[in-house]
């Protein structure tokens, strides 16, 4: 079973940064594209940023595209998700995913979340 563990949450004023971090136990880490996701109360989980197997290619929501920023470390089996620039409305907990495929975006395995709380 692949485990996945955030850690880096907490509480920060808007206009803040924080950098969130994912550990993972695949021993074939490289091979397999990773997510960050994120669901404040009330709300659907949302995507947040992506990166591929090589890193070469990310993604981004809309809503943190030049705030926020994914890399990985393949060497430490790591995802970061650098957040720059914070709001309000960033404040949910923050899941990092990976898929069971390689060459895949489909999300199967998810970590247990970590609090983000960007105050005003």
């Amino acid at each position: 079973q692949v485990q996945l563990i955030e850690s880096g949450g907490g509480l920060v004023q808007a206009g803040g940064s924080l950098r969130l971090s994912c550990a993972t136990s695949r021993r074939t880490f490289s091979s397999y594209a990773m997510g960050w996701f994120r669901q404040a109360p009330g709300k659907e989980r949302e995507f947040v940023a992506a990166i591929s197997w090589s890193g070469g290619n990310t993604y981004y929501a809309d809503s943190v595209k030049g705030r926020f920023t994914i890399s990985r470390d393949n060497a430490r089996n790591t995802v970061y998700l650098q957040m720059n620039s914070l709001k309000p409305e960033d404040t949910a907990v923050y899941y990092c995913a990976t898929p069971d495929t390689t060459y895949s975006y489909t999300y199967k395995y998810w970590g247990q979340g970590t609090q983000v709380t960007v105050s005003s």
